[in-house]
């Protein structure tokens, strides 16, 4: 299963984020160096357990510059890199800022964050998003940018989108319906909220890349979460709940990777062993619910 599993540094590149016990995970302080040196280790474990799939965006602080530092010509032209622009991170290393990232998916927006990419990673991303596309973005319907962004497709740069939110299938179909540009799509599945899987697979019948994110549900599908159903039953089959969320999304045919974001190493040990225990669908949650749930996870 391994070589399915890609590790996303959304909360390992900044010192504030919305996962349960996020606070308890990182090193005291959480200066650039602690982060710096935590997600080298990270990489460096991942990489020598097989994963080849790792994923960044412009704003999950330096997670873009960590990685691109962690990178040799070797690790290179073994991996698949996948990052993320229309986001701004501009909590200024601060865990208790009063907005941690602001959005914005203009024209404009991408000629800045495309070269700020490059730099940090010291090259090309094989996958670039725009992160995070719901209902109310305009990105869809901007003609100047989906021409660009098909520029940059022609070069050889599979573009794609992040999705979020209750309408994640909408969002994705109508991005479908283009035709073009985008090839790669990045969405939140998981037992507790699988209602995009149905467009997931219609994605991927495309011929479109799919990555799966938030399979443990922002901790809600770990130990952390406490005595909840899910990890009732997960005791119960004698495994570790966040095993079996990951597993669980990864057995899904039409999922092509999906991310551990893994802040420890032994959240990462975990994330990457396999368990099965049958289907799941006994612990969905309406997808509103889902979703005001997640939107009330502070940053820590």
């Amino acid at each position: 299963m391994t070589a399915r599993i890609g590790l996303g540094l959304a909360a390992l590149g900044r010192p504030g984020y919305i996962n349960l016990g996020h606070d308890q995970d990182l090193p005291p302080g959480r200066e650039v160096e602690d982060l710096r040196r935590r997600t080298h280790e990270l990489l460096e474990q991942a990489w020598q357990a097989g994963v080849r799939y790792f994923d960044a965006a412009r704003s999950y602080g330096l997670a873009e510059v960590f990685l691109g530092e962690w990178l040799t010509p070797e690790r290179r032209s073994q991996l698949t890199i996948g990052s993320k622009w229309g986001y701004t991170y501009v909590a200024d290393w601060r865990d208790d800022a009063t907005t941690h990232e602001v959005k914005d998916h203009s024209l404009q927006t991408f000629e800045r964050q495309w070269p700020e990419t490059l730099a940090a990673l010291g090259g090309r991303p094989d996958f670039y998003l725009v992160h995070s596309l719901t209902s109310d973005s305009p990105a869809l319907s901007d003609t100047k940018l989906l021409d660009r962004l098909g520029e940059l497709a022609a070069d050889g740069v599979r573009v794609g989108l992040s999705t979020s939110g209750p309408h994640q299938a909408e969002t994705l179909r109508e991005a479908l319906k283009l035709g073009g540009p985008f090839t790669v799509v990045q969405s939140t599945w998981n037992v507790l909220e699988p209602s995009a899987g149905t467009a997931l697979a219609e994605a991927h019948d495309a011929g479109w890349f799919v990555v799966v994110k938030e399979a443990v549900a922002n901790g809600r599908l770990t130990s952390k979460a406490g005595e909840t159903p899910f990890n009732t039953f997960a005791a119960k089959h004698g495994v570790a709940p966040d095993s079996l969320a990951i597993s669980a999304a990864a057995a899904q045919p039409w999922a092509d990777v999906v991310l551990s974001g893994a802040t420890t190493s032994e959240q990462l040990e975990s994330n990457l062993r396999q368990a099965t225990a049958g289907p799941l669908t006994e612990f969905a949650q309406k997808p509103y619910e889902y979703w005001s749930e997640r939107s009330a996870l502070p940053w820590i």
